[in-house]
């Protein structure tokens, strides 16, 4: 795939003019209106000046190193593969948090997750769960529909449990998929003896790994519109590669067959990531076959890093899911749109998965009048120069339990450099991330000037984030005060900028 050193600019007839201010990363497939939807469309203009269709891939815990076109050597992902030769792959693309939830709330609403209620991760029960997600947060189907897009949600939401905050309450017409984070079972679909399958709003109970599920419900989708004189946007969120790593056994068997030297636990996540790789290909396919992938934009990205435990390669990245370091927050992302943006190219610009919500909408011709933190990449996709050297990109995860006791990890990247506190009570790191991905050498002493514009940087931030209630209202209530856990202060807390 050639890297991207020059640009040709192509805007498709109905964005001609002006370049429109956003896309983002992660799978997207866009469809065209009717002129009575949208009154920018002209029945003289005809189909091709039509606004698109959009299928939005998202996958779980998807390794930066753990697709063949990103690096990885032990394993086939074909339709992944060829996906990225159609169209864009980004090198630097980050995902808002390293854990589910926020990730997902930022994609959605192109804001900090933060902003949104949601600094870390919805769960089944109050005292674990980290977020809710705002009542007044304005979601992607919600503008979507006004523009007389149909929207529909196959797999996995994890923003909410109960009214108000489930996908039929926040803009989504149809909803065929998982209301819970994960799932303990591929087959069983509970989490915690519960469950959280739904169909609309009716629990169903269906059979069959929830890899197959996703896939065959999404493609029943795509078939379903193909007729249709409106356009639909589809956001297809696979639980997969999550725990538990649980690939059906054909695929296992293949993978021991083609692998036999490999370590049971890699094998047994790479079987769970090449099943999945052909679980999007028969998505793509759906596409093909209905007519719609010439009128379809692309994009597919991961809500956050691999899980190294469990064999995850984040390739040459530290950390992983879970963490603020590079393994933890930098995915997999590309974007195919046929006849639109150029083939087999990369681009090192940096965005982010809040920048999805701006980028759909550009392409969608739908305007966005609420203030967002994302930034429309649809310029990068059609061949503009969108310099991002000067952009600051923020992360940041709430949690329980140690080492987190309810506090946060946060970090910062302007240009070449990330700073990082990846321990709540622990020292600021510095990294120039460009020269040196792997994080391995702190430069703070080198670079005090750096260090203080990104440590006020953050701290503004957290003082937007700080005005943004994050628990339910019913529990919002002053509580009488607990005794605080016996934590005794990292020494490099004691005063100076390396310890804020």
């Amino acid at each position: 795939m050639a890297r991207r050193d020059s640009h040709r600019i192509f805007r498709p007839p109905f964005l001609r003019g002006p370049a429109p201010h956003g896309i983002s990363t992660l799978v997207l497939v866009l469809a065209f209106c009717t002129s009575a939807d949208n009154p920018a469309i002209s029945e003289e203009n005809g189909a091709k000046d039509r606004p698109p269709n959009i299928v939005l891939i998202l996958v779980d815990d998807l390794g930066y190193g753990d697709l063949a076109c990103y690096g990885a050597k032990d394993m086939r992902t074909p339709a992944l593969d060829r996906f990225f030769a159609r169209g864009v792959r980004f090198t630097q693309f980050y995902a808002n948090c390293p854990v589910c939830s926020p990730t997902r709330a930022s994609t959605l609403t192109g804001r900090y997750p933060g902003l949104v209620g949601v600094p870390g991760v919805i769960r089944t029960h109050a005292d674990s769960s980290w977020g809710y997600l705002a009542e007044d947060a304005v979601l992607l189907p919600q503008l979507l529909k006004k523009a007389g897009y149909r929207t529909a949600i196959v797999g996995k939401w994890h923003l909410g449990l109960e009214e108000p905050n489930r996908p039929t309450d926040r803009g989504f017409d149809h909803f065929h998929g998982f209301l819970g984070d994960m799932m303990d079972d591929y087959y069983q679909h509970r989490r915690h003896g519960a469950n959280y399958m739904r169909l609309g709003e009716e629990t169903i109970d269906p059979p069959g790994h929830a890899t197959d599920l996703f896939t065959r419900w999404a493609c029943e989708y795509i078939e379903s519109q193909k007729e249709s004189d409106r356009p639909f946007f589809l956001y297809l969120a696979y639980n997969a590669p999550h725990t538990p790593i649980q690939p059906p056994d054909d695929w296992l068997a293949k993978v021991r067959e083609q692998e036999p030297d490999m370590p049971p636990a890699r094998a047994r996540l790479v079987a769970l990531i090449e099943h999945l790789d052909h679980g999007v290909g028969e998505a793509l396919q759906a596409l093909e076959k209905s007519g719609l992938a010439e009128n379809t934009l692309v994009v597919f990205s991961s809500d956050n890093g691999g899980q190294v435990d469990v064999g995850a390669d984040n390739g040459p990245l530290r950390a992983g899911k879970g963490t603020v370091y590079e393994g933890g927050v930098r995915v997999p992302a590309g974007a195919v749109w046929p006849g639109r943006i150029e083939k087999g190219f990369a681009t090192d610009a940096l965005f982010a998965t809040m920048d999805i919500f701006p980028t759909i909408c550009a392409a969608a011709g739908v305007e966005v009048s609420h203030r967002i933190d994302g930034v429309s990449f649809l310029p990068t996709l059609q061949g503009e120069l969108q310099p991002t050297d000067d952009r600051l990109i923020f992360f940041h995860r709430r949690e329980g339990g140690r080492p987190f006791f309810g506090m946060t990890i946060d970090a910062v990247r302007k240009g070449p450099y990330k700073l990082v506190r990846n321990d709540p009570f622990g020292p600021l790191e510095l990294f120039d991330v460009g020269s040196d991905p792997g994080e391995q050498k702190d430069v703070l002493e080198q670079h005090p000037g750096i260090a203080r514009e990104l440590i006020a940087a953050l701290q503004r931030h957290e003082q937007r984030r700080g005005a943004v209630p994050w628990q339910p209202p019913q529990r919002r209530e002053l509580e009488p005060p607990r005794p605080a856990p016996n934590i005794r202060p990292h020494p490099a807390r004691r005063g100076g900028e390396a310890g804020w």
